[in-house]
């Protein structure tokens, strides 16, 4: 049995400051007890902070039963638990929430606020901070950004409507439009459509094309221009990881601040001085519950250009 699998069973944990309890899977293998393969597995989570969790509870079975740290392994056992961060910067942005009712949630993210938890990044994302502010424990993404992209994300808070707008992004029937700054294409006539082929590529949390079917498909056009830069309108046909990041950088005009592409740079870590000029500027869909045709957009405005008309 993997690791990781498809959560089937509600949580036996509740949330928790607006955290959903993570869970794993136990491997094969075999250890004297629970907290030794916790340990082996989680090697920058001291006995400490598990001793914490069991004290409070906060580690149990599917059934909700709490772990002890001399519970027996069992491989295949489902284990529940909250992720903690000892310490975690601050994002000094907010986000504005431009849309509810009683299925979604239409929300303006700023840049460099990580849409999930992942990493070192927990309490500073806009999930939980919309689980805390509108009181929302069933809120969940409908779609991502990443952290450096700013702009319209979607979520869903409804369990009974959820599957009818995840649908919507499966089935690519969300037009979404993105600006750039990026430097001038000189030699392409506009609008035009790029496509390629988009992987894992490495490091591991970059893309790259690869020759072969196109899996990716990007349409670009130009909506002002300026000596050295130009204000670009991109529209992701396909949903690639990086996509419209990769696809720029291929073209020979990065966006502007881009520190993956086309050079991983070294990570700027708590640096906020100069976001990635990319911003998810509109959503459009038929709704699938009302049936009436919906379009939100972003208020906000790419620095680097608003700075240039100034």
């Amino acid at each position: 049995m993997s690791v990781r699998q498809s959560q089937k069973k509600p949580s036996p944990l509740p949330s928790k400051d607006g955290v959903h309890a993570s869970y794993l899977w136990l491997p094969p293998g075999q250890w004297p007890d629970l907290m030794t393969f916790l340990l082996d597995y989680f090697p920058n989570v001291t006995r400490e902070i598990w001793l914490k969790r069991i004290a409070h509870a906060e580690l149990v079975a599917q059934n909700g039963q709490p772990l002890q740290a001399d519970s027996a392994y069992v491989p295949g056992m489902q284990i529940f638990y909250y992720r903690e961060l000892a310490q975690e910067t601050p994002i000094p942005f907010t986000a504005q929430v431009l849309y509810q009712d009683q299925h979604i949630v239409v929300v303006d993210k700023p840049h460099f606020l990580p849409v999930i938890p992942s990493g070192r990044f927990l309490q500073e994302t806009l999930l939980v901070r919309l689980r805390r502010e509108l009181a929302l424990p069933h809120l969940t993404p409908l779609h991502r950004l990443d952290r450096e992209t700013a702009g319209l994300v979607m979520f869903s808070h409804n369990l009974s409507s959820r599957g009818r707008y995840q649908v919507l992004f499966q089935q690519h029937a969300v037009d979404k439009t993105y600006e750039a700054v990026a430097a001038p294409m000189l030699e392409r006539s506009f609008p035009f459509s790029y496509e390629s082929r988009i992987e894992k590529g490495e490091p591991f949390f970059c893309m790259r094309e690869l020759a072969g079917q196109a899996n990716a498909k990007t349409e670009l056009d130009v909506l002002a221009r300026k000596a050295n830069l130009w204000l670009y309108q991109l529209r992701p046909i396909t949903g690639r990881t990086h996509q419209l990041r990769v696809h720029m950088a291929a073209l020979g005009s990065a966006i502007l601040h881009d520190g993956f592409y086309p050079v991983a740079l070294a990570c700027k870590g708590d640096d906020f001085s100069a976001p990635l000029q990319l911003l998810a500027r509109k959503l459009r869909f038929i709704d699938p519950i009302s049936g009436e045709m919906r379009e939100f957009q972003s208020q906000r405005t790419l620095q680097v250009w608003r700075d240039t008309l100034a």
